[in-house]
């Protein structure tokens, strides 16, 4: 009994660590145990600590003293993985705290049958299944996540119920946009250029799923709004069809396709597939014509008699654009004011004074005088690749050119050989390369390794910053290149 409350103690505390890597993926069940493997097998040192736990949990056969070791492990490993985090801290949120009392139930409930149904005389069977349970910690919140995902759909419907109510009765011409990337900034250039003629509201931040743009409505949503401009994200099929039932788009936009969540959504055709879906209901289509997937998708629009518009770079040609901004995104931007008619001068001027969004690409000198580009938003390799250009061309001749980064994630498969091309792109532009944390250290050396400047490695972006500030002078140009939080080993 002394070890089943003290298993169970153990589970409790150790799931800080995990609860805050289910929050940053979104509580995505399955999520956690992917990290945890990931964790695991970070370093020599965890998988040396894992096998040692596994060992012991072994030897509880001999002894039932061995369970002390695995829980002691659990306690404080992985190595790493902080209970109260530096970058990402858990947040109780309501939806955090539902899913800690569901994981309360699930492990109490495991501790308790382990207690009430093993042999009185079986203290070895106890402490090998309870210490058991807390190695396994991640499986049980992602189980948690599970059972808590009906209860989120069913507490969302409230909501949801009263943004449709809200959009019927004001109803603003809806744009929506969606994408592998780009959504944002497409989103804020759109709103900088259709502010000069109607009420415009566009969704806050990256509110991009059906609750968060809920939210968005019941919260931001004015009467007299004229447009409503909402970005949509999808994590699979089926999605964004949903959204778009009760947010039915008058214009769709898809900024691009790429591997972008790839370990998510599998590949690039289905991305394809879940982001078309913005295009069901909608009157007019604007898709990147210089996207080739989506080029593909316009003539299959065409062919069923839907109003299809191809934007492209070439559009804006002759037109300026601050440094930061995406040409594309912007031509996006463009031809939807175009389909409301705004005329082009007034476009023109406005693609002029477009915003910086944050840590897109934004650039500002440092108080050394250091040209800084921050793209640590998120990462995708068009979009990195697009970042070493504008590094390229800062700065001037003979200036040392950055590029800090941790590396770009999410691409299932492919994460290790885009990594490999990512370096090699950097090493073509002749820049240097620091390597920040583990995830992807051994794809992007293997790209860099035949640099006659080595790489340098740091193991946190705190020190990256420090290393930047000794060693860089002004005039020099940084490009910091994605940003990992520290759930990612």
């Amino acid at each position: 009994m002394i070890f089943l409350i003290a298993s169970f103690i153990c589970c409790i505390v150790s799931t800080f660590r995990w609860y805050r890597v289910a929050q940053r993926e979104h509580y995505q069940s399955g999520r956690t145990s992917l990290f945890a493997r990931r964790w695991w097998w970070s370093t020599s040192l965890n998988r040396a600590l894992l096998g040692l736990a596994l060992i012991a949990l072994v030897a509880c056969v001999v002894g039932s003293y061995f369970g002390i070791v695995t829980l002691a492990i659990c306690l404080g490993s992985p190595i790493g993985l902080g209970l109260r985090g530096r970058t990402s801290k858990l947040i109780w949120t309501r939806r955090m705290k539902t899913v800690a009392l569901v994981s309360f139930i699930v492990v109490g409930g495991l501790e308790s049958g382990i207690g009430l149904f093993s042999p009185h005389d079986s203290g070895r069977i106890v402490t090998i299944l309870s210490s058991a349970v807390t190695l396994l910690m991640p499986v049980w919140i992602d189980i948690s996540l599970a059972l808590d995902q009906p209860i989120e759909e069913f507490i969302a419907r409230k909501y949801v119920k009263s943004a449709r109510g809200k959009l019927e009765a004001i109803r603003p011409r809806v744009i929506a946009i969606t994408g592998s990337y780009g959504k944002t900034s497409t989103k804020n250039y759109l709103s900088h250029i259709l502010s000069t003629k109607f009420a415009v509201f566009a969704t806050p931040a990256s509110f991009n799923n059906s609750l968060g743009l809920a939210r968005a409505v019941n919260e931001g949503l004015g009467l007299g709004t004229e447009i409503f401009i909402a970005e949509m994200g999808t994590y699979g099929p089926g999605e964004i069809r949903k959204m778009c039932r009760w947010i039915v788009p008058d214009i769709a936009v898809i900024t691009a396709i790429g591997p972008v969540h790839l370990e998510r959504m599998g590949s690039e055709d289905v991305i394809l597939k879940a982001k078309s879906e913005i295009c069901e209901l909608a009157s007019s289509i604007v898709l990147n014509g210089d996207d080739s997937r989506l080029r593909a998708l316009a003539q299959t629009l065409l062919e069923n008699k839907r109003n299809v518009i191809l934007a492209s770079e070439q559009m804006l040609d002759g037109l300026g654009l601050p440094k930061s901004v995406s040409k594309t995104n912007a031509a996006c931007a463009f031809s939807v004011a175009k389909l409301l008619e705004v005329d082009e001068e007034t476009i023109s001027k406005m693609l002029e004074t477009l915003p910086e969004v944050a840590h897109r690409r934004t650039i500002y000198t440092g108080e050394t005088g250091i040209t800084i580009i921050d793209d640590t938003y998120n990462s995708n390799p068009t979009g990195a690749r697009q970042a070493v250009e504008l590094l390229a061309k800062l700065g001037q001749v003979g200036c040392r050119r950055v590029v800090v980064t941790p590396g770009i994630v999410e691409l299932g498969n492919r994460q290790f050989s885009e990594n490999v091309e990512f370096a090699r792109y950097c090493l073509a532009r002749d820049t240097e390369l620091m390597i920040v944390q583990r995830t992807n250290r051994k794809a992007l050396s293997k790209g860099w390794r035949d640099s006659s400047k080595p790489a340098v490695i740091v193991d946190s972006r705190q020190q990256a910053v420090a290393w930047v500030r000794n060693n860089l002078a002004a005039g020099d140009v940084v490009l910091y290149e994605n940003d990992l939080p520290d759930h990612f080993p």
